[in-house]
Parts: C-alpha cells; sequence; structure tokens
C-alpha cells in the first residue's frame, strides 16, 4: 500500500483540480482520497509529492510500434507526392524489412519513450509482412518488459501475398487473442496486454477478409481496429469496388460495434458518421499524421460521439498531440472548445474500460491506479476553469515526473529501472540492419 501525500489531482473530464489530496493506492486499484490519510492507513508507504499533478494516464489511442526504427531511415526513398506513394515506397517496405529483432527493439523503444512521455497506455496497430506468425507476442513481451499496458493487432491484408497472407494476419490476431484469454484466466485483471482483431484498411482487404474478420471478432469477443478513410483513395476504391462507402461496408459485415475502432476518417460522409454514433465506435483522430502525410482535415469530429486521439506512430507524446489536434482545428475553423479535446484525450481511457473491462479515467476509490505525474509550475492559478488551457499552452511531456501502470511506478522520479541504455545501443545496430533490407527490396 502506498500514499501519494500532498499531490494537486487533476482528471480531464470532467475537468477538475484537487490540491493538497493525498491518493491511497493498493495493489493496482486506487483505495481512498482524501486529507491527511496516513492515520487511516498506518500500514502504508508514503511518498511526499510536493503539491505535484496527478492525473489519470494518459492513452495513445492509435500508433504503430513497428514504426520505432524509422526515425532518420537512411534507405533510398523514391518521391512522395502522394498518399499511396508514401504507403509504397516508405511504410510498405519498412515493414517489409521487419524481422523478429528488430520488431522487439521497435516496440521496447516506442514503450520506453511512451512512458516517459506520460503514457500509461497505448493501442498499437501492427505489420509486419515478413514476420507474421508470433509478432504479436513479440511486441507483448516488450510491453510487459517495460511496464507498458497496452493493446495490439496484426494488420491484415491482402496486398503483398493475396489469400496466403490474408489468412496469416487472420490467424495471428486469433492465435494472440486465445493468448490473451490464457493470461486473463492466470493473472485476473492484473493482465496489462488485450487484443484487437486487426485489418489494414478496405481498399487492401476484400470481402473474403471482412468475412473472416467478422468471424474472428464473434469467436474472441474483440473489436477490430482499422484505418479507413485516412485519403480519398479509401473511399474512392470502395465506391469502384463496392458501390458502398466504406464505413457502410464494415457495416454490412457486421464489424461496427462499441469495441470497433476507426482510425482517421477524414474522408467520412455525414451517413458513416451516424453509423458510427449507432454502433457507439470510436474514431481515433492523428492529427500529427494527417498534416505530415497531407490527406486533409477531418471536419468530422463535432458529429461523432466517441473521439479519442492517437498519433499513428509519431511518437506517443498525448500532450503533443493535443496542442496540434486543437490549433488545427482552430486553424480549420472548427467549432469546437478546448474542453471537447480534454475529453477526446480522456476517452483513450473510455477505449481501455471497453477493452479490458476494468475502471480507467478517474481518481476514485475502485479505479485502476494507471497514473500520470507531472511536475508542472503553474505560472498564473490552476482550477477547473482554466485547465484546458494549461495543457493547450503550458504543461509538455518534459514535466512528466513518475508514471505508476496497475500501480508500479514503472518510470520514478524521471528514472527507469531498466538500463535503458544498453537498450538504445541494441536498437541502433538493429535499425542499421533493417535499413539495409529496406535498401535491398
Amino acid at each position: 500500500m502506498l500514499i501519494l501525500k500532498n499531490c494537486t489531482a487533476v482528471e480531464l473530464f470532467p475537468a477538475s483540480v484537487r490540491p493538497a489530496t493525498d491518493i491511497v493506492i493498493d495493489g493496482d486499484k486506487i483505495l481512498a482520497l482524501g486529507v491527511n490519510l496516513e492515520a487511516e492507513y498506518p500500514q502504508a508507504a508514503v511518498k511526499e509529492m510536493r503539491g505535484k499533478l496527478v492525473m489519470p494516464g494518459l492513452v495513445c489511442a492509435h500508433n504503430h510500434f513497428y514504426s520505432g526504427l524509422s526515425r532518420g531511415v537512411m534507405a533510398p526513398i523514391p518521391p512522395c507526392p502522394d498518399f499511396i506513394s508514401t504507403l509504397k515506397n516508405l511504410w510498405w517496405r519498412l515493414d517489409r524489412a521487419l524481422d523478429e529483432e528488430s520488431l522487439y527493439y521497435s516496440g521496447i523503444i516506442c514503450a520506453l519513450e511512451a512512458i516517459k512521455s506520460g503514457c500509461t497506455a497505448v493501442i498499437d496497430h501492427h505489420a509486419s509482412p515478413a514476420f507474421i506468425q508470433g509478432s504479436l507476442a513479440v511486441l507483448r513481451e516488450a510491453f510487459i518488459q517495460v511496464g507498458l499496458r497496452g493493446m495490439t493487432c496484426f494488420e491484415t491484408t491482402d496486398r503483398n501475398a493475396g489469400r496466403a497472407e490474408l489468412q496469416a494476419g487472420i490467424e495471428e490476431n486469433i492465435r494472440f487473442a486465445q493468448l490473451i484469454d490464457r493470461e486473463k484466466q492466470r493473472y485476473a485483471q492484473s493482465y496489462l496486454v488485450e487484443a484487437h482483431m486487426g485489418a489494414h484498411a478496405p481498399f487492401t482487404v476484400p470481402d473474403t477478409g471482412l468475412e473472416s474478420l467478422a468471424r474472428a471478432c464473434q469467436e474472441t469477443g474483440r473489436g477490430l481496429h482499422i484505418h479507413v478513410a485516412e485519403d480519398r483513395y479509401d473511399v474512392s476504391h470502395s465506391h469502384d469496388k463496392y458501390g458502398m462507402d466504406p464505413l457502410v461496408r464494415l457495416d454490412k459485415f457486421g464489424l461496427l460495434g462499441e469495441k470497433t475502432l476507426i482510425a482517421h476518417g477524414l474522408w467520412i460522409s455525414e451517413q458513416e458518421a451516424e453509423l458510427l454514433n449507432q454502433h457507439n465506435a470510436f474514431l481515433v483522430h492523428n492529427a500529427r499524421s494527417n498534416m505530415n502525410n497531407s490527406v486533409g482535415y477531418n471536419p468530422h469530429l463535432p458529429e461523432v460521439k466517441w473521439v479519442a486521439l492517437g498519433t499513428d506512430g509519431i511518437g506517443s507524446d498525448m500532450l503533443e498531440e493535443l496542442k496540434f489536434a486543437w490549433f488545427k482545428h482552430r486553424d480549420a475553423g472548427g467549432p469546437l472548445g478546448t474542453d471537447k479535446f480534454l475529453q477526446m484525450l480522456h476517452n483513450g481511457n473510455v477505449l481501455l474500460e471497453r477493452n479490458f473491462g476494468q475502471p480507467f479515467g478517474r481518481l476514485a476509490a475502485g479505479y485502476t491506479a494507471d497514473l500520470t505525474v507531472l511536475d508542472y509550475a503553474a505560472p498564473t492559478p490552476l482550477c477547473a476553469e482554466n485547465l484546458a488551457g494549461h495543457l493547450a499552452f503550458g504543461m509538455n511531456s518534459a514535466a512528466v515526473d513518475t508514471v505508476f501502470v496497475a500501480g508500479r511506478a514503472v518510470y520514478q522520479d524521471r528514472v527507469f529501472a531498466l538500463d535503458t541504455e544498453a537498450i538504445y545501443e541494441k536498437a541502433r545496430f538493429a535499425a542499421q540492419k533493417m535499413w539495409q533490407r529496406m535498401a535491398d527490396l
């Protein structure tokens, strides 16, 4: 048992700021909040927080940990004048170059940097066509070694090897979900990694693949995690080949539900936005990635009920992502206030609740003790009414001091328990070999 004494307890949505608060952690749960709780829990260890901000953990709702060794990539990349050429010339070459070693170091580097940025959980979307079977278990090992909570899935597609690749991707998703089910039976609620059924995008998954994915979702009790309408091409392809919008096509196969995660959705129609709302499905907005890929701006944020924020592989700094999402919305003349973007940031915890079956995202008794601690000296008064302004214009990941996942400090006083220097050295070596394989493709 641990008491975090004299915290500034912060919740994102509804916004709340409570100074001079003690938080009692027992196992992986919050036991109590109050003032001067040492007398009530004399057996507890006490950590003096000196007014540091303690908030429910930040969640990156869409990421690609396979991209961790792409930073500064030194391989010959042809010109990429549009989104599809960017996929073909860069990302689809990189994912084909991944092997077990490079995937492991990519995963562990991304997990370390997520925690250092204040994330307690990341929802990952994976692809490695030359290393399918067992790839998700490798990522799970990286999550667990660092202590990061998360979800992952394999990006089912037929884009490289047709039906055989499609089937292998579905089998890997099912195999991993079954592995997680065994872990749940063994560890009850203390397990850290969950599963989605993954698919790349509608334009690289034929109807037979969607049919198989629907069966897999039903058999495993998981939801679908897929990119949809990130670029206009996905919509045009769906209209040309299937005569309908991409989300209408997914709905035809029963693939929309409360555990469904739709990444991007820039070019969905009003009917598709309503479909998401009817099924309580999630849209994940990735502002920096959309800007980087020059695919446009998502105008549907005010229309969709459940929106969360992700990075699409551009790190896991959710405080930075919040800023970009808010500033880009303002630049596009959007109508939403900063409070709605705090709700989007909070909503990553709602995704966790739906998939882990545990309460997340509140500082309250019984909630999972996934916590982000910030050493932030507010230059002006900090209260619920101006929390959004402090987050958008002041706080950043440099203020992250400590991160608790399931009640355990995985990053404490800005220090990991792991030998990160050795990990980074091995990662750089693995990256060079992967870049050479990219060059040879």
